[in-house]
């Protein structure tokens, strides 16, 4: 048990020396470093000052950049708003456009189905008259018209009568008038 107590007294002996040493470096080099703290406190106040020297005359400079951006902001700003203004006039007036186009469009369709209920009105009608005429009499009218336009009353005809007024016609224009209508409805799709 001797030799522990032999190496803890070793161990205290090697701290000592160690503190001796760091404080007597202290002691030799604690001049040179109050020395520094001195110089670096010095020389930075020349540089604070030349800085604040320097500031001084760019202010005017700054300023008036300062003013002059304001001034362009303000003039692009009264742009922007004189645009803002013509494009809500335009705006507005292609509205007034667009509706009074909704308008017309509204009343030439009204018109258009007027005129196609007008035309269906008189062609029904004129169907009507056909087929209460005389078979014989009838059958010299649609000798002489259109074969395209012979079969649209025949196909708006019923049945019965339009038979009657078809056995009046020759042959070959009744053929023609019911191939015509057989094929009317021949390319319609199926489903």
């Amino acid at each position: 048990m001797a030799s522990a107590p032999r190496k803890s007294g070793t161990i205290s002996v090697i701290v000592g020396l160690f503190l001796v040493s760091g404080l007597m470096r202290m002691a030799e080099i604690a001049p040179a470093i109050a020395q520094q703290m001195e110089l670096s406190e010095t020389d930075t106040a020349p540089m604070a000052q030349a800085d604040a020297a320097e500031a001084g005359p760019d202010m005017p400079a700054l300023l008036a950049a300062i003013q002059a951006r304001e001034a362009q902001l303000l003039e692009r700003e009264a742009y922007i708003d004189q645009r803002s203004q013509t494009l809500a006039i335009a705006e507005q007036r292609i509205e007034e456009q667009m509706a009074a186009l909704t308008e017309a469009e509204e009343k030439l369709a009204a018109t258009l189905s007027l005129a196609d209920n007008a035309t269906e009105n008189d062609v029904a009608r004129l169907t009507e008259v056909y087929q209460r005429m005389k078979p014989a009499e009838a059958a010299d009218i649609f000798e002489t018209m259109d074969i395209q336009f012979a079969a649209g009353f025949f196909a708006r005809m019923r049945p019965e009568a339009s038979a009657a007024i078809m056995a009046n016609l020759p042959a070959d224009l009744a053929y023609s008038i019911s191939a015509i209508m057989a094929g009317r409805n021949a390319r319609a799709p199926r489903e």
